[in-house]
């Protein structure tokens, strides 16, 4: 970013501070470009959006408020339009559409939204509502509640899958991401097809960094996993677990010097419709900064972060507020 007084490039500063939001303090870390000649600061709606996040996720977190793609997914679970939702939960005419949009709901409205993830509770209050909705809006809707009930089993056993690869619930331990596995398997699928094989080892770093220039630069990171720091560096927790969960992802034995190493393989493609915009560019960021680097080399550069080198002795993990500290990327 150029400094608007001197037309100079300006350095990137990364500050904690505390932001007061619905009469709490919250700390965060500010990102703005300096102009080194002013001293002035400036910002982005990216780095504000960001700021912004970090905090809401914290408030979201504490008082069991669902995420803006939570809420989203509920409502397309039951095929109910936005203005509907509002009828049903009794929340205001637009107010769905807002929560959708990012605003934060407040800590009774968040936790009926949390409450309607349970099908046979929404279809109890779908039945509330049943004066309010023409009879044509109460037959479909309750005919959607009803199959989603139907499948309720599968429902429970795909949370029971992401149990078994992701270590920690939606927290500040995974940077506030969602835990979906065919996320995960996007995000794998295009880093291999962004760099051809790749050793477990690197595979590890990649995805540590993809994580951590997400939270730096969204506010949020984007697996789902939770990070260690090892003697080797950076790697996700159950790693073994995550790189054998895909049938579409293979390992393969490859000779690296005097040892051998596992190479992950496919010739499958990404299904892109489950990363957004940002995520691909974050991906590709990442993929183009590494792509030549061999499992040694990448390794080698997480060594220097002070992600790594605070925890590494304890084989800690990773806290997020580190992806400010980031020196690779």
């Amino acid at each position: 970013m150029l400094s608007p007084y001197t037309g100079k490039e300006m350095k990137l500063v990364y500050e904690p501070r505390t932001w007061n939001f619905r009469g709490e303090d919250y700390d965060y870390i500010h990102t703005s470009y300096k102009c080194e000649d002013t001293g002035e600061l400036f910002t982005t709606c990216e780095s504000d959006d960001a700021g912004f996040l970090q905090v809401t996720n914290q408030y979201r977190a504490k008082y069991g408020i669902p995420f803006t793609d939570e809420i989203i997914a509920v409502r397309n679970r039951y095929g109910v339009s936005a203005a509907k939702m509002s009828v049903i939960l009794g929340i205001g005419t637009n107010q769905w559409r807002l929560y959708e949009s990012g605003e934060v709901p407040s800590v009774s409205n968040g936790r009926m939204i949390r409450s309607i993830m349970n099908p046979k509770v929404f279809l109890d209050l779908v039945k509330s509502t049943r004066l309010q909705l023409t009879d044509k809006e109460y037959s479909n809707i309750s005919e959607k509640v009803q199959k989603v009930i139907a499948q309720s089993a599968d429902y429970h056993l795909d949370a029971y899958d992401r149990r078994r690869v992701f270590s920690s619930v939606r927290g500040v331990d995974n940077g506030y991401s969602a835990t979906s596995l065919q996320k995960l398997k996007a995000i794998m699928l295009m880093v291999l097809q962004e760099c051809g094989e790749v050793f477990c080892t690197k595979m590890n770093k990649l995805l540590f960094y993809i994580d951590f220039l997400s939270y730096r630069q969204r506010g949020f990171a984007m697996t789902g996993l939770c990070y260690r720091a090892i003697d080797f560096g950076p790697v996700p927790d159950r790693w073994d677990r995550v790189y054998s969960e895909f049938d579409e992802i293979h390992q393969e034995p490859r000779p690296i010097g005097e040892y051998e190493g596992n190479v992950l393989v496919s010739d499958a493609i990404a299904d892109n419709s489950l990363l957004s915009d940002g995520d691909q560019e974050i991906i590709l960021i990442i993929c183009n900064r590494f792509k030549s680097c061999t499992s040694s080399e990448i390794s080698a550069i997480s060594h220097e972060e002070p992600a790594w080198q605070k925890y590494h002795k304890d084989h800690a993990r990773i806290p997020f507020a580190e992806a400010f500290t980031l020196k690779g990327v």
